[in-house]
C-alpha cells in the first residue's frame, strides 16, 4: 500500500505556493496536508451536528450496508446527540470513516488502496501517558521489520466542552532542529520550535546533539496538560544512505526513518471530532531525496553533493541542482530497497493513481484532486499524472483529514 499523503508536501514549503506549508505525508500548510479545508475549530466546545451524522449514516449504509436497519441506527444516533451533545462510533463505522477520509484526501496520490487501512481504535485512551504508550505500539505494529503497513490509531474524541487530547508533533518521527549559537541549525530547521518545547519540558539527546536526533513524544492529554516522552530506539527503524555507484555517499552519515506517520491532524466522521488520530503509509522516494534532504530550507544537501560530485555550480544552466537531486533520488531508492524498507517511487505512484481515479469514476464516485500536490516534485513531466484534469477539491467533503489550529 503507498504512503497516506505525500509527506514531502507536508514537511516542506512545496514549490508552487510559497506560503503553504507542505510529508507530510509527509506532510506534510499551515498545513492542509490532505484536503483543502479550511483551518478548524479544536476547543472541543460544540455539539454534534445531527445533520453531519445523518448524512454519514447515510453514506455508511449505501456503500456498506450494517446489520442494524439505518432507519434504527440514525434513531439512536439522534437520542444520543439529543441527551448528550455527541454520539459514540461503532467500530464499523470508525473503520468506514478512517477509511472514507483517506479517500476524500485530494492532495494523495496514494489512495489506490484506502479501502485497505488498518484502523485501530484506542477511544478509550484519554491520558498523554496512554497515548504515548499507544503511538508507540502504533509503530511497531505498521513498521513489521520494513514490510510498512498503512494504519491508524484513533484516541478519545472531542466533547462538547471537553476537548480530546492531542499530539503536540507533526509526525510521530521528528528529528530534532538544534539552534546554533551562530543562528544556525544542526539537524532540520523545521523542527525547531518543537525542539525548543522539548527542551524546555527536560528533553536532551543521549549523547552530543546531531542532525538526526529523534525527538520525543509531546502529548497533551484532556485535562491540558502537556507531556513529554521519547520514543524506544526499537520503534524507529532507521535506513542510512548509500549509493551503488559513489562509495564516499556513506561518508556523508544521511539517514532517514522508514515510517511517515502524521500525527497533528483531526479526523471527522460524521460531526465527531478525533483529534488524535496518527495514521501513516509508506514513504514515496521523492519525499526524503527531493524534498526533506534537499530543500534550501531543510537539510540543504544539494551543494553538498553537487562538490562530492564535481559539478560546475557557477551557474543554474549547468543543471548542477538537477544532477545533484538525481542522485541523491537514486541513493534513497537503493538505501530503502538495500534494507528491505517498503518505498514508493513516482513513476510507479502516479500509474497507481490514476488506476484510483478511474475505479472512482466507475464506482460512480468523484476523484477530487489538487494537482499541484500530486505531481511529484521530480520529474514531474514525465509522470503519468501530470497530464490529466482532476476533479475539484470540495472543501467540505467528509468525513475528513482536517488541520487543528496551533
Amino acid at each position: 500500500m503507498p504512503a497516506l499523503f505525500d509527506t514531502s508536501r507536508a514537511d516542506l514549503t512545496p514549490p508552487r505556493q510559497a506560503n503553504r506549508r507542505a510529508g507530510a505525508p509527509a506532510t506534510a500548510c499551515p498545513h492542509l496536508h490532505a484536503t483543502g479545508h479550511p483551518t478548524e475549530r479544536d476547543d472541543g466546545a460544540a455539539a454534534v451536528d445531527p445533520d453531519a451524522a445523518m448524512e454519514f449514516l447515510e453514506l455508511l449504509h449505501a456503500e456498506a450496508p450494517q446489520p442494524v436497519s439505518p432507519a434504527a441506527r440514525m434513531a439512536q444516533v439522534r437520542a444520543e446527540i439529543d441527551a448528550t451533545g455527541t454520539y459514540e462510533h461503532t467500530l464499523a463505522e470508525l473503520t468506514f470513516g478512517a477509511r472514507v477520509a483517506w479517500r476524500n484526501s485530494a492532495r494523495c496520490i496514494g489512495r489506490l488502496y484506502w479501502n485497505g487501512l488498518h484502523v485501530r481504535d484506542r477511544r478509550a485512551c484519554t491520558t498523554p501517558g496512554e497515548l504515548a504508550a499507544e503511538c508507540v505500539a502504533h509503530l511497531r505494529s505498521c513498521t513489521r521489520g520494513g514490510r510498512i503497513r498503512s494504519t491508524l490509531t484513533v484516541f478519545a474524541p472531542d466533547r462538547p466542552g471537553r476537548p480530546g487530547p492531542r499530539i503536540e508533533n507533526e509526525q510521530l518521527i521528528r528529528y530534532a532542529g538544534h539552534r546554533r549559537p551562530d543562528g544556525g541549525v544542526l539537524g532540520d530547521p523545521r523542527t525547531v520550535g518543537l525542539t525548543d518545547r522539548a527542551r524546555n519540558l527536560g528533553w536532551r539527546p543521549a549523547g552530543p546533539a546531531g542532525p538526526f536526533d529523534v525527538l520525543p513524544l509531546l502529548v497533551t492529554g484532556t485535562d491540558g496538560r502537556t507531556e513529554m516522552h521519547a520514543l524506544p530506539a526499537d520503534a524507529v527503524l532507521e535506513v542510512p544512505l548509500t549509493h551503488p555507484d559513489h562509495p564516499w555517499f556513506a561518508e556523508l552519515g544521511l539517514r532517514w526513518h522508514a515510517v511517515p506517520a502524521i500525527s497533528d491532524m483531526t479526523l471527522e466522521i460524521g460531526g465527531v471530532r478525533y483529534p488524535a488520530a496518527p495514521f501513516n503509509g509508506y514513504y514515496l522516494g521523492t519525499e526524503i531525496g527531493a524534498r526533506n534532504l534537499a530543500d534550501a530550507d531543510r537539510y540543504d544537501m544539494l551543494p553538498v553533493l553537487a562538490d562530492r560530485l564535481g559539478l560546475d555550480t557557477s551557474h543554474p544552466r549547468t543543471l548542477w541542482k538537477d544532477r545533484a537531486l538525481v542522485e541523491l533520488m537514486v541513493a534513497v531508492h537503493h538505501s530503502y530497497d538495500a534494507a528491505g524498507v517498503t518505498m514508493a517511487d513516482h513513476h510507479t505512484e502516479s500509474e497507481r493513481f490514476l488506476a484510483h481515479r478511474a475505479r472512482e469514476h466507475g464506482a460512480g464516485r468523484p476523484c477530487p484532486t489538487d494537482w499541484s500536490w500530486i505531481v511529484p516534485p521530480v520529474s514531474s513531466g514525465t509522470t503519468a499524472v501530470f497530464h490529466h484534469y482532476y476533479d475539484p477539491v470540495d472543501p467540505t467533503a467528509r468525513p475528513a483529514f482536517l488541520p487543528r489550529r496551533r
